[in-house]
């Protein structure tokens, strides 16, 4: 059913503008609004619940010791903090551009460009490392294709699919949302059942550090790694123009997405942990399969087929996210016009579907997607900062009416979070992030020198459309 009150199919609405205000001008294109509570809740529990679950409890185990979920408890606290200064942004200026947008108002085009780039850069890497995994040895348990087959198809289809539209999109992610989260349900209710014939081991639930790390810095280290399968709600801001009502349903549905989340995560890696001594959760790339194992009658093809699901919605969402950033940061000058262009029926992004395709099928296909994946934790802090930032120095502006509010404090800890969780992250990480972020700062002179010409030359300031914020 179409959203009340979005104009004729829902393609119009109160929009607000790079500088705040709102406007229903025909003449600039409109995503459709179509996007219900409950379709926002999946979209973004499915990205939150996405692969990357199936290996994270061996790695958070071989970082913190047999009480996996500590840490998981931990990163789920800390992701809360910078949720909220998103809740707060997201149904303030709801639209597409997520923290590049909101970098934009706060500090200016070059900012926001930095923080587009850095999220641009880690939704594409996403992508073609779920594609090469889902040409891995999950699919080889049914058929063995080439990679790069597998891999050209995989993203074609995921393209039709988000081109399709985001409601088509996020329906196909209920389905898929509900598979994983019965498989780990499933996880769950077979620890429980090793526990109850006496083959489990409580006691590794209360087991916290290694032989290199005390009880803090394992928790500190393992709660990285766990942050980063907690840091899908990004990509739901990306989205909020699509959304019927994004100051009503956003923070509900992104707060209740967390908590399910962070709920199915604790028990999991309780379970796990319990199940299966934690050197063997460590050494395998298929945690959860142990606990399969050890359990014994549930078939291994079974946890394949959820795990091939599991990686195609990872996916589909990123992708999604990656093209409405494209979308959101062009139609704020940040990158070329053309990734404007909407299907004239479907009014979905179909030039920065493409614009995004192309690189992650051009990455996917070189296995160059290893040397940056250890990057998107630090990038996606470098954005968080930003965000969390943006939202004390947008109190000082006006938005759309009624939006959700936090307490001032909470974006404060979030930024402390965030500086906190990148003091854990290796020097060779840093690194490669810096190669990034450097090549993000040069990239965005070109849009900062073309905002202040276009200023110049028709009088709205140095900027164009951005206004910084007046002072309290």
């Amino acid at each position: 059913m179409p959203c009340v009150g979005t104009g004729r199919g829902g393609t119009r609405g109160d929009v607000p503008h790079a500088d705040g205000n709102t406007s229903d001008d025909a003449s600039r294109p409109q995503l459709r609004r179509v996007l219900s509570t409950r379709l926002l809740y999946f979209f973004i529990l499915g990205d939150v619940l996405g692969a990357g679950v199936y290996v994270l409890v061996g790695q958070v185990a071989a970082a913190s010791g047999g009480a996996v979920w500590v840490p998981l408890l931990t990163a789920l606290l800390l992701a809360l903090l910078t949720a909220a200064s998103y809740a707060e942004l997201a149904t303030k200026y709801p639209r597409a551009g997520g923290a590049s947008h909101y970098a934009t108002l706060a500090f200016g085009p070059a900012a926001g460009f930095v923080a587009g780039f850095c999220m641009l850069a880690a939704g594409i890497v996403s992508v073609a490392a779920l594609a090469r995994g889902f040409a891995g040895d999950y699919l080889s348990a049914f058929v063995t294709l080439p990679v790069a087959l597998v891999a050209v198809v995989f993203l074609a289809v995921l393209a039709l699919v988000n081109a399709r539209g985001v409601k088509e999109s996020t329906r196909a992610n209920v389905v898929a949302t509900l598979i994983e989260v019965g498989g780990l349900a499933v996880i769950v209710a077979l620890g429980v059942w090793l526990l109850l014939r006496g083959d489990g081991d409580p006691g590794r639930l209360t087991e916290l550090g290694t032989a290199e790390k005390g009880t803090a810095a394992a928790v500190l280290s393992g709660s990285v790694l766990a942050y980063y399968s907690f840091v899908g709600f990004e990509t739901s801001v990306n989205v909020a123009e699509e959304t019927c009502d994004p100051r009503r349903s956003y923070p509900r549905a992104l707060f209740g997405a967390l908590a399910t989340a962070g709920a199915v995560y604790v028990l999991v890696g309780a379970a796990a942990s319990a199940a299966v001594p934690t050197e063997v959760l460590a050494r395998s790339s298929g945690p959860l399969l142990e606990v399969v194992h050890a359990a014994g009658g549930v078939p291994p093809l079974l946890f394949s087929a959820v795990a091939l699901v599991a990686v195609a919605n990872g996916a589909l969402l990123t992708g999604i996210m990656a093209s409405r950033l494209a979308y959101g940061m062009a139609r704020d000058g940040l990158l070329p016009s053309v990734l404007t262009r909407l299907l004239p029926r479907r009014r979905t992004p179909w030039a920065a579907i493409t614009a995004t395709t192309v690189p992650a099928l051009l990455l996917a296909l070189t296995g160059s997607v290893a040397a940056l994946a250890a990057t998107l934790v630090l990038l996606l802090l470098v954005v968080f900062l930003l965000v969390n930032t943006a939202v004390l120095v947008l109190r000082r502006r006006e938005g759309a009416p009624g939006h959700f509010r936090v307490p001032a404090a909470l974006p404060v800890l979030g930024a402390a979070s965030c500086v906190l969780l990148a003091t854990q992250v290796e020097a060779e990480v840093w690194l490669r992030t810096a190669v990034v972020l450097g090549v993000a700062g040069v990239l965005a002179v070109v849009p900062a020198v073309r905002r202040r010409r276009a200023g110049r030359a028709t009088g709205t300031g140095r900027d164009g459309e951005w206004r910084r914020p007046p002072p309290a």
